[in-house]
């Protein structure tokens, strides 16, 4: 029920997200449906890298393999052939030159790539955050030991290697391994079959190797994340674990799951060195049978009739540009560890679509643009929140005149705060309407560009007191910012020296719970908005600081500056107001 009053009462409190369906858990036990949809995701997630950072890379995937051939054939020349030692010598320098030209651009290519798809990422997975949407489907299931600070920087920093590494290395492994398979048949057939002949294994072991990894970098992942939120949430709970005298207990928590991280990495380093010893070994044994075969042949001891007959220069050749041949192949298999890790972080990322979520967070539906104190009326307004079974709000009616206050005064659980919710486009409306200024807003539209909130608990950041006061005005003056401080009754933390060069921690340490809620009033008075929305701002404060508070509020709602909104349960506080509307607790 919701009764008018003639008198003011309010308070706000933090607004509600409605709570979010939740998707069915993705699969990251490594089955053959999660990788195959993580690896869609991940060539999704590719489309974000330029064509021509592409094309780019294929072009210096194809003056490394040039500069491998003309190394080869410089070294053939200068051996054979001393008359030509000079110009041999002068392509060998020019081949590495423009092989390393080619590494170095490669590797750029691939950083820039790797940096903007992540930025890319990043901004879509924090606008879903904002939004209240599912980051991940792992994460909105509680997977093991995931979460969404683990999948913003552990998570999308894994795509690091596979972006920067492992596609560049895909791209290029074909076509430079077909230049040197050419290459080195024109000059002995017999030596390209060999080697074509050895590469059936080494793929095979490359495939084997690569699988084997998947599910150890799965758990190790997950290990990385539980580590981190139980090292996070310990942090964060200090005082009532040394309140407790838990500190020792969870202390051999956080070493076990040290423990079961270091085991799980050092399962992941084991498979990767064990895998690349394997594939050195197949890449030494076609080079040693190219050899052999070469070595044979210029001495006429072959045990079968050769098709051809090598001379010491197209022998040098091929043994030169034989390990070029395994070369691409063998740099696919040292990055094959970064898609497997790109997998897994995948695995927690699904519920992001890059083709159309990773780009810059799309502009929250706006609502109009307000010059002056607005004319706000909501009428008959009720929410519901999906799989709830009684309404958060239901049937409110207000009217808040320009430069007016209006206090909406309830207990907690009442609607104060999915109400205020409504005007930054949290919770989408039900039934009824709301207007500003005679326009309706639209269902899911936000005034946060036009209006001022004040919250119970506000923001800090690690830095200054002036970057903290400052945080939705920084150009502000530091003479604007005193004026300010010191209306909302800051005095005495501005007494100290060097006040606006304080350090605070995001905990506020130092300060008092009042002079916490005061850094969030200053934020709002420095905005100068038209709509000024007070959240519960005397909430937890002992008797003398909501007094204090009051007092400041009082002199704010005279100022008639600015129509203020104000949701509480402080009846005090609600009585300053112009108008208080009831909000009965839901039955």
């Amino acid at each position: 029920m919701i009764r008018l009053l003639t008198r003011p009462a309010s308070r706000p409190a933090l607004p509600r997200r409605p709570p979010v369906s939740r998707p069915a858990q993705a699969d990251v036990d490594g089955s053959a449906t999660g990788d195959r949809a993580a690896a869609l995701w991940l060539n999704r997630l590719t489309r974000v890298v330029p064509r021509s950072s592409a094309a780019a890379q294929l072009v210096a995937g194809g003056l490394d393999s040039a500069g491998a051939i003309a190394f080869a054939a410089a070294l053939a020349l200068g051996v054979t052939c001393a008359p030509h030692l000079r110009g041999a010598l002068l392509l060998g320098l020019a081949a590495c030159a423009l092989r390393g030209a080619a590494a170095v651009w490669s590797a750029r290519l691939g950083a820039q790539a790797a940096r903007s798809v992540k930025t890319t990422l990043r901004a879509a997975l924090v606008d879903r955050l904002l939004r209240g949407r599912p980051l991940a489907t792992a994460v909105e299931q509680g997977a093991r030991g995931t979460d969404p600070v683990a999948v913003l920087t552990t998570g999308v920093e894994s795509l690091d290697g596979y972006i920067a590494r492992f596609l560049p290395a895909r791209r290029v492994a074909g076509l430079a391994q077909l230049a040197a398979l050419a290459a080195t048949a024109c000059a002995s057939p017999v030596a390209a079959g060999i080697e074509l002949a050895t590469l059936l294994p080494f793929v095979l072991l490359m495939i084997l190797a690569g699988s084997a990894a998947a599910a150890e970098t799965r758990r190790q992942f997950q290990s990385m994340a539980r580590l981190s939120n139980l090292f996070a949430d310990r942090i964060a709970n200090l005082p009532l674990l040394l309140g407790f005298g838990a500190v020792p207990h969870e202390t051999r928590r956080l070493g076990l799951a040290a423990d079961a991280l270091r085991g799980r990495t050092m399962a992941v380093l084991r498979i990767a060195f064990i895998s690349s010893a394997g594939l050195e070994f197949f890449a030494a044994l076609s080079v040693a049978l190219v050899a052999a075969y070469c070595g044979f042949s210029l001495l006429h001891l072959l045990p079968f009739a050769a098709p051809e007959r090598l001379d010491l220069a197209r022998a040098l050749f091929v043994l030169a540009l034989a390990p070029e041949v395994y070369a691409p192949m063998r740099r696919l298999a040292a990055a094959y560890h970064d898609r497997q890790q790109a997998m897994t972080a995948a695995a927690c990322m699904d519920a992001t679509e890059p083709g159309r979520d990773a780009g810059p967070p799309a502009p929250a539906l706006s609502g109009p643009h307000l010059c002056a104190p607005p004319h706000l009326r909501f009428r008959s307004v009720g929410v519901r929140y999906p799989g709830e079974p009684r309404p958060a709000l239901a049937g409110l009616d207000f009217t808040l005149p320009p430069g007016g206050s209006l206090a909406l005064l309830g207990p907690s659980g009442s609607g104060k705060s999915t109400a205020l919710g409504l005007l930054v486009g949290l919770p989408g409306v039900h039934d009824g309407r709301i207007e500003i200024d005679g326009t309706v807003l639209e269902p899911g539209a936000s005034l946060a560009a036009s209006l001022a909130w004040m919250g119970s608990d506000p923001l800090l950041v690690e830095d200054t007191l002036r970057a903290n006061l400052a945080l939705a005005a920084p150009d502000a003056s530091d003479g604007r910012i005193l004026d300010v401080a010191r209306v909302a009754g800051l005095d005495a933390v501005l007494g100290r020296p060097g006040a606006l060069d304080l350090i605070l921690d995001h905990r506020g340490s130092g300060l008092s719970g009042g002079e916490r809620r005061r850094i969030g009033l200053v934020r709002a008075l420095l905005r100068a908005a038209p709509l000024l929305v007070l959240d519960e701002p005397t909430a937890h404060l002992d008797a003398a600081s909501a007094l204090a508070l009051r007092d400041v509020l009082a002199g704010v709602i005279r100022s008639r500056r600015a129509s203020v909104l104000i949701a509480t349960h402080d009846a005090e506080l609600a009585a300053l107001a112009d108008a208080v509307v009831t909000l009965e607790p839901r039955s």
